[in-house]
């Protein structure tokens, strides 16, 4: 039990689901590397590997969520949030991107322009992609604009209990700057309803790493380290019943905690539009890896080249058999014009 623990404290959190997707309650190990295909699959798409986690159940394939938020909270292996949620362990943390469900959203529904919003606050890494840009143009994204954000007339820190946390201490400041940027993203939303309401998927992808900074400055048995941990599951809480209120309750909000993961997570800067790197010369010359489309293809050509193989074995022997004054119409009406004459 404690080396399941060991491996397993990590926690895939849903807070809230449309009724299209199906979330079924037990304490099966979801994959840290899978991760993204639940993302994927429950918003309707394929994936390369077929998915055996039984949490997932096969939903209404007629309706899809119109939106999937993802937050990833770093420096905690488990959040207290409200017990109407489903939580499964997570095997194997290792750093995840949501990169092929955004391209596999901007692949489909490229004309539709939808909103993809992947955020890092501490890190200052932002990729926004469709209407996006539009709709979040005003949102903080840098430590200086965040810190700024923050002490303005209508920011968190007006109706947020602080407790023990300070407003004069960085390590709490980034950490209620990461707040603030939830706010923001539900507030700058409500502004642009009509983009929750089109037929074009959303994806929304944010990483936290502020508790995982309180954590280090305090320590985890620190009554700053437990209020914040609190404050960040009301927030989170409160930030997925708003979410999922602005598309009319058919989106997806997903809580990843983390203590640690792993290995680092390795970016490449590339855009959503550039085309794929080519691929490194093969000195072995050996057979290119095995693709899950080839037996489709191979049975799509096989089934072609059968059909049409038999059609011209049939056409040929017709006209090899063909009866020219009794079977061709030209002969026939030559005939009869012969005749006339």
């Amino acid at each position: 039990l404690c080396l399941f623990l060991g491996v397993c404290g990590d926690e895939f959190s849903i807070l809230r689901s449309p009724q299209s997707v199906v979330f079924r309650d037990g304490s099966w190990p979801i994959p840290g590397e899978r991760i993204p295909d639940v993302a994927a699959l429950s918003m309707g798409f394929s994936v390369e590997d077929d998915l055996s986690w039984p949490g997932l159940a096969a939903g209404d394939l007629f309706h899809r969520p119109r939106a999937t938020v993802l937050v990833t909270v770093k420096g905690v292996d488990k959040l207290a949030l409200p017990v109407k949620g489903i939580s499964y362990p997570i095997e194997n943390a290792v750093p995840f991107s949501l990169d092929s469900v955004a391209n596999a959203i901007h692949t489909l529904f490229s004309e539709e322009t939808p909103v993809v919003l992947q955020l890092a606050p501490s890190e200052e890494r932002v990729y926004m992609v469709g209407k996006a840009n539009s709709v979040f143009e005003d949102l903080s994204v840098t430590l200086r604009q965040l810190r700024n954000r923050l002490f303005q007339d209508n920011s968190i820190l007006s109706s947020l209990p602080l407790n023990s946390l300070s407003r004069n201490n960085e390590v709490d400041l980034l950490f209620l700057s990461e707040l603030q940027v939830l706010h923001d993203i539900a507030s700058l939303l409500s502004r642009h309803k009509h983009l929750a309401k089109d037929h074009s998927p959303d994806l929304y992808s944010l990483e936290l790493a502020g508790l995982e900074e309180v954590g280090k400055r305090y320590g985890e048995d620190s009554q700053q380290f437990k209020d914040a941990s609190q404050i960040l599951a009301d927030s989170l809480q409160k930030f997925a019943d708003e979410m999922f209120n602005l598309y009319s309750g058919n989106a997806v909000v997903e809580v990843v905690a983390v203590k640690a993961f792993n290995s680092p997570l390795t970016r490449k800067s590339r855009s959503i539009l550039q085309s794929s790197e080519s691929e490194t010369e093969n000195p072995y010359n050996l057979a290119y890896p095995y693709n899950y489309n080839y037996s489709v293809i191979f049975n799509i050509i096989l089934w072609m080249m059968i059909g049409l193989a038999l059609a011209v074995i049939v056409i040929s022997y017709n006209l090899w058999n063909m009866d020219p004054g009794y079977d061709s119409i030209i002969y026939r009406m030559t005939n009869q014009k012969i005749r006339m004459d």
